[in-house]
């Protein structure tokens, strides 16, 4: 079993066991629990009521956070010609064609999100299996699969956060960092909780929105009274 640090069972106590917060207390205890060496990041977790095995219960998307999420993303683009050089422009820091696909066929992992023009498709299709995993296949649902593939750039390097719910319900993401302030934390929040909250899908029956907490890298999970979410 692994040991628990004084900090991290400190902050555990000043949470109280299974206590229920709203967003602003949670975001506010989560901040101030947060005092790692380094920036830790935010993140919430929410326990969707839907069995994402059946494909009118998935749940997935992307949401623009409005203070960004305090990350730095590395942003691949596969394009050519023109849309290459638009994507240079635009910031992508790997640009590429069939070269690309073979370094990450052989390996390459040095990426946090994917963007492909509509004709590099058949050739990005080939890595299915090395990008599908990660969660990195492009898709045109997600914006990932555009011409405009500056706006693209743009929008992942600018606070674009993806999910996708996971075989148990459960869908997770970064939402800040502990240096920033509680109303950009609390705003950030919110949005990715209302945009997961309108994805529900066609398939799910009863409740939707089962529980939702709140955590630092280093810190212990802060549960949210969902009734207070106004779902």
């Amino acid at each position: 079993m692994a040991r628990v640090g004084k900090r991290y069972k400190a902050a555990a106590e000043s949470v109280g066991i299974n206590a229920q917060y709203n967003a602003a207390e949670a975001v506010k205890l989560v901040k101030e629990n947060a005092k790692a060496k380094f920036d830790e990041t935010i993140e919430v977790a929410m326990n969707l009521g839907v069995d994402p095995r059946h494909a009118d219960q998935m749940v997935r998307g992307v949401v623009q956070l409005p203070n960004g999420t305090g990350k730095s993303v590395r942003v691949v683009v596969f394009a050519k010609d023109a849309k290459a050089e638009e994507a240079t422009a635009a910031g992508a820091d790997i640009v590429g064609g069939e070269d690309l696909a073979a370094e990450i066929q052989g390996g390459r992992s040095d990426f946090d999100r994917c963007i492909a023009t509509p004709d590099m498709m058949a050739v990005v299709g080939r890595l299915g299996k090395v990008l599908g995993p990660r969660g990195l296949m492009p898709n045109p649902k997600l914006g990932t699969v555009t011409m405009d593939v500056g706006e693209a750039i743009k929008a992942a390097k600018g606070g674009q956060v993806e999910y996708r719910v996971e075989k148990a319900g459960i869908i997770h993401a970064g939402i800040g960092k502990a240096s920033f302030s509680e109303e950009a934390l609390l705003e950030n929040f919110n949005t990715f909780v209302g945009a997961v909250s309108k994805a529900k899908p066609s398939g799910a029956k009863g409740t939707y929105l089962m529980g939702v907490a709140v955590s630092s890298t280093m810190g212990p999970g802060i549960n949210v009274d969902v009734a207070s979410l106004g779902e």
